[in-house]
């Protein structure tokens, strides 16, 4: 019980912090748009590696990131911490980019870190908040040349031991922005994880990425590698 209450207890107020520090590049009237994205995925990251260190977590990488940018990766979603162990992968490769986050995150006691340190909202209810969400994405693209998108295709967390079905919104980022899709799966239940953290010894989990898949082809490719992995290790 004070275990929980202390990781709780660090990760808001460290959530806090880290809100003022978004909040300096978000309303900076001096900088362009592509340094400010920059500058806003650095400090995510930071605040992501405290997170892990914190908890005492460890991240295994299988496989490698693209040097190249203009990449939508598409992640499985079990637990808050998927966010967190994935900036932590992107920090140590340079990448800048945002979350894509559905608006119910931005509206909660929470909203302003997901507002102020660059992520883009999406509002499914309403058909003008997709078009603004899909010109906004588009408008990003053209200002930022070293930008990517990370989001979660299943659309929600997922509680059961197989992918859900995907929601249509990855593919049509990609195909409208002519991004590259790569698959990243966190090969962990990691909402398990985060109820045992923090660990006494250090606890190692694994995530792989997969080459490029095709956004036609999107959730076909995605559970063939997702299998793959699965069959390697004998699961």
């Amino acid at each position: 019980m004070l275990k929980d209450i202390g990781k709780y207890i660090f990760m808001i107020e460290l959530g806090y912090k880290y809100i003022n520090i978004f909040k300096k590049t978000f309303f900076h009237p001096f900088i362009t748009q592509k340094v400010g994205y920059s500058w806003l995925s650095y400090d995510r990251q930071a605040y992501s590696n405290k997170v892990l260190e914190f908890l005492n977590i460890d991240v295994k990488l299988r496989g490698e990131l693209p040097q190249k940018d203009k990449i939508l990766y598409v992640i499985n979603h079990r637990s808050l911490l998927d966010i967190i162990v994935m900036e932590h992968i992107f920090s140590h490769s340079k990448k800048n980019g945002t979350w894509i986050a559905k608006q119910e995150l931005f509206d909660a006691f929470y909203g302003d870190f997901f507002k102020f340190s660059g992520c883009i909202s999406v509002d499914l209810e309403s058909k003008k908040g997709l078009i603004k969400f899909f010109k906004t994405i588009k408008k990003t693209f053209t200002k930022v040349d070293n930008f990517n998108l990370y989001m979660f295709p299943e659309g929600e967390r997922n509680k059961t031991d197989e992918l859900l079905a995907f929601q249509n919104g990855a593919a049509k980022i990609a195909k409208a922005n002519n991004l590259e899709i790569v698959p990243v799966y966190i090969n962990e239940k990691l909402e398990e994880i985060f109820k045992e953290a923090p660990f006494v010894e250090k606890r190692a989990i694994e995530v792989h990425i997969g080459e490029s898949i095709k956004s036609e082809t999107l959730e076909e490719e995605y559970k063939t590698f997702v299998k793959n992995i699965k069959e390697k290790r004998g699961e």
